[in-house]
């Protein structure tokens, strides 16, 4: 095969995130975004070391998976892969891919492990607690968008009126604030020329308590360009706040806002972070409920993004924790987030100490603590690279939840030296899973069981749960 060369073939299979290896002839060539079964037309764009990758052209005949869809922003928006195949289909579809991907260095350990397949998510659709929203235009010079990039796109946007994944609070939200916008005639951050005002809409929602959180991300700059006359950005935010506000008057919205906040970004990277957040109404958190515990969340705080999902998560991580063996046990809770799996571990052990850099979640953490009658929980803010050599603790058990690009290379001796028996691994990104556990491995480690929990319905994505322990010289 050679570059520039247009082929058609079957997809045969997908590997995870999303990468449909399809057959020509002979040959196999890496299609992102395509389904089994599917016929496509692709264009070779990459060949090297023998290994071919092409970019889809055309559908040409869909799989005899695909029954539909219920969004008409399939295809067209980054987000969802599989909403044309049942959720059944999508399920196996992930099963297989994890289980690929664990049998490709399991094979090669001195046990055999239990695989017990892929748990769903309790909710298909409208699952989602937390959207980021992008401003920008669905073509150059087009009207004001707000929504998701366009797949396979860094500058168009989507708007995502019809979102499947999100429930009706966040599409009207979603309407609203774009129509109010787009009747003020305000600029969006062009990422080419760093100019404009609009950046990103932030919405947040508890599952549990319908608690909504909702952040309007700008720059510093003026919200319009001299051409079309200045308005002050107070009353821009006034007005914004008030027909916000009102949505919730007018009881159009099955929740009730929680806090509305105006976050300054002028970072040039197209992300949501602050450099300065103002409270509009309300506060700068939510509470969230979750498997009888009560969590307070702030705006950057992590937490699962499927709140239904998560209890089966959770639930799945408790019982591969199994018996600590007496209450006197301390438990490593390492990339702790907001605290979840440590106050879930509370009562069984003497003392659980999670580790997160994020300081907001840390305090987070500390706070649901107490709300929740827990006093054997300890947080500690900072890298877990460097936070293993202050504490002077050893753990009895640790249970990790890196982050999707796993755990620090550095951090794996650390870890792995305290010698514990047991180790729980819980991953969203089960390429870094399997590069973490590879390690273990190679350290008299075994995997004894893993699962799969899709946390994120109709997407590529999936979380796996593994089961570690050492094994006896």
């Amino acid at each position: 095969m050679k570059k520039g060369q247009v082929y058609e073939g079957i997809v045969e299979r997908v590997d995870f995130p999303n990468k449909g290896v399809v057959r020509v002839g002979e040959e196999t060539v890496i299609v992102k975004n395509s389904l089994p079964g599917q016929k496509v037309k692709l264009s070779v764009n990459k060949v090297r070391k023998g290994k071919a990758e092409g970019r889809l052209l055309e559908v040409i005949e869909k799989s005899p998976l695909e029954t539909g869809h219920p969004c008409s922003h399939f295809g067209l928006c980054g987000g969802c892969l599989y909403l044309s195949m049942p959720y059944e289909e999508q399920l196996a579809v992930k099963e297989a891919q994890v289980k690929r991907l664990l049998d490709n260095i399991l094979n090669r350990q001195e046990q055999g492990y239990v695989w017990e397949g892929i748990k769903g998510s309790p909710r298909e659709y409208e699952y989602r607690n937390k959207m980021e929203f992008s401003f920008g235009d669905e073509y150059m010079g087009g009207p004001l968008a707000l929504g998701m990039h366009k797949r396979g796109s860094f500058y168009d946007i989507v708007s995502v009126e019809n979102c499947k994944i999100v429930d009706a609070d966040y599409r009207l939200i979603l309407k609203t604030v774009q129509e109010y916008f787009a009747g003020q005639e305000v600029t969006f951050f062009h990422r080419l020329r760093h100019e404009g005002y609009l950046r990103h809409l932030l919405v947040r929602k508890a599952s549990g308590t319908g608690e909504i959180l909702v952040a309007l991300v700008t720059t510093s700059q003026k919200p319009r360009g001299e051409e079309k006359g200045s308005i002050s950005e107070e009353a821009l935010l006034t007005g914004w706040l008030a027909t916000l506000l009102d949505l919730q008057e007018s009881g159009a919205l099955q929740g009730k806002f929680a806090g509305i906040l105006h976050i300054v970004n002028d970072s040039l990277a197209d992300v949501v972070k602050s450099d300065r957040t103002d409270i509009l109404y309300g506060q700068d958190f939510f509470y969230e409920e979750l498997l009888g515990l009560k969590f307070k969340i702030s705006t950057f705080s992590f937490f699962q993004t499927n709140s239904y999902s998560a209890a089966v998560l959770y639930e799945t991580a408790r019982e591969y924790v199994g018996d600590l063996g007496g209450k006197d046990k301390t438990v490593f809770d390492l990339y702790s987030g907001t605290g979840t799996i440590a106050q879930l571990m509370a009562p069984a052990a003497g003392k659980v100490i999670g580790v997160e850099i994020v300081e907001e979640a840390v305090e987070a953490a500390k706070r649901n603590a107490a709300d929740n009658g827990l006093s054997n929980c300890e947080f500690i803010a900072g890298d877990v690279l460097k936070v293993l050599d202050e504490v002077e603790e050893k753990p009895d058990m640790i249970i990790l939840d890196p982050p999707r690009d796993g755990i620090h290379p550095k951090a794996l001796p650390k870890i792995i030296a305290y010698g514990v028996e047991h180790i729980v691994c819980i991953s969203c990104k089960p390429t870094s899973l399997v590069r973490d556990l590879e390690v273990f491995l190679e350290n008299g480690y075994v995997v004894e069981k893993a699962v799969a929990v899709d946390q994120f319905p109709w997407t590529a994505n999936t979380e796996v749960v593994c089961s570690l322990s050492k094994l006896k010289k």
